[in-house]
């Protein structure tokens, strides 16, 4: 097998190459080699030139990637591309490619991987502290070329192990998924997640929560993190050393423990809302005319609102239903403003109001039985949903319009009114992220 050894530095946020260094090696000897660097055609941040030393200065007159692009193509054609976190280097190429709409797939091997499992017991696999435990000459640290020559020397050494034969089939076996998985994630935690509803967290080394996310299934969804090209989701699964997860049940538990999990450890890689949600309600008005009026407007502008909701569409869908209920009329109830009679495409059963047909008093009334509608959907409401198992049932508890939590019951047990839930219940704060969350089940059953 004939090997390319590669390593890239980049402008970091926007992950542009600055620097390539390519060494292709048939196991024995490096029988090829090609650095250079690059320009990235953007600014080159500070921060990256204190850690690099390549300024916008160096790379000025460098080749851009079209004009190196066939070379690399050439270079790593018929190879296994190899790299010390591999999927960070062959994203940020194959992004290249991709902008001058050109392919490039190619096998791959990740060298962090094969040290984890073919060198264990080191405090840390990052090429420069796992270089000076063996002995490694790292000249030109966070340089390409430099990099990618320690690379090399440690991919040798890996070579040289004694089940470094089985585990390097393995590894390049298509239907493993070790080149795919973040360099310090043990294959057996990925494997472990199931195929079902939950939450799941993403530690780091320490073991400190770095993210926390929801999935209907939770093994698709954490796998789709690892194939991710955004810069934010590459240096997350950098990170990644372990993953726990909680089965839900069902995506509505799922979507309520995420939110209660993000309050709690604030992961650094979760944007925590730090804007009010927004909301819009319905509030009520006499016009001139004593004509009680349902109008609505953003929350905030509404001093005593009757509902509230989180978009305008389902407030727009709850009043069409009201209006049909109670035999409302389209246009006092502003589904159609500036039209003299009202002429929805829907609701056709407005009794004149709106053409002097009916009395003010008649009308009113009926706006007030629907204001009393409204203002009693803070009604107590067990949400059933599908349990972890087979023979469980999921509820959330909504006692006097407020989400109290929810539990778990087996379908054996006997449950028939409020309290006897309380028994099983999970308790958990109420808030307008909840209530957001919670809204289109509640209009469902309500």
């Amino acid at each position: 097998m004939i090997y390319t050894i590669i390593d890239v530095e980049t402008t970091g946020q926007s992950n542009r190459i600055t620097e390539i260094s390519i060494f292709k090696y048939d196991g024995n000897t490096v029988i090829d080699e090609f650095t250079s660097l690059v320009n990235p055609e953007t600014y080159i941040p500070q921060h990256i030139t204190a850690l690099t030393g390549i300024d916008d200065h160096m790379v000025a007159d460098a080749p851009r990637f079209e004009e190196v692009a066939q070379d690399i193509l050439s270079i790593t054609e018929h190879t296994i591309f190899v790299a010390h976190n591999v999927n960070f280097d062959y994203k940020v190429i194959n992004g290249e490619f991709q902008r001058i709409g050109l392919e490039f797939t190619r096998k791959k091997l990740c060298t962090v991987r094969l040290s984890r499992r073919l060198l264990p017991g080191h405090r840390s696999y990052s090429l420069g502290k796992l270089c000076k435990a063996l002995d490694i000459n790292l000249v030109g640290r966070h340089r390409a070329r430099g990099d990618a020559e320690a690379t090399v020397i440690l991919f040798e050494l890996l070579l040289q192990q004694t089940e470094a034969s089985e585990v390097f089939n393995e590894f390049l076996n298509k239907n493993s998924r070790e080149a795919t998985l973040p360099p310090n994630l043990p294959k057996a935690t990925f494997e472990a997640l199931p195929h079902a509803a939950g939450i799941y967290y993403f530690k780091d080394k320490k073991g400190k929560i770095i993210y926390v996310g929801k999935a209907k299934d939770l093994k698709k969804r954490v796998l789709s993190h690892f194939y991710s090209k955004t810069k934010k989701s590459q240096d997350m699964v950098r990170e990644t050393a372990d993953i726990d997860f909680e089965v839900s049940g069902s995506e509505l538990i799922a979507l309520l423990m995420e939110d209660a999990a993000i309050k709690h450890h604030f992961p650094m890689y979760n944007k925590v809302a730090k804007r009010t949600v927004q909301t819009f309600a319905i509030f009520s008005y006499e016009d001139r005319k004593g004509i009680l009026h349902l109008a609505s407007n953003k929350g905030r502008l509404v001093p005593n609102p009757i509902i509230t909701f989180f978009n305008i569409r389902d407030l727009r869908s709850y009043v069409e239903k009201l209006c049909a209920k109670f035999n409302l009329c389209p246009k006092y109830c502003h589904l159609q403003e500036s039209v003299s009679e009202c002429s929805h495409y829907s609701i056709q059963n407005c009794k004149g109001i709106c053409r002097d047909e009916e009395s003010v008093e008649s009308y009113n009334n009926r706006v007030l039985e629907a204001i009393h509608d409204m203002s009693n959907q803070k009604d107590d409401i067990i949400l059933k949903e599908k349990g972890r198992q087979a023979n469980e049932t999921a509820f959330v508890m909504i006692k006097d319009g407020s989400y109290l939590g929810y539990g778990f019951i087996d379908n054996d047990e006997q449950v028939n009114h409020l309290d006897d839930f309380i028994t099983y219940l999970i308790p958990q704060k109420d808030s307008l992220d909840i209530q957001k969350i919670l809204r289109p089940y509640i209009l469902k059953v309500s």
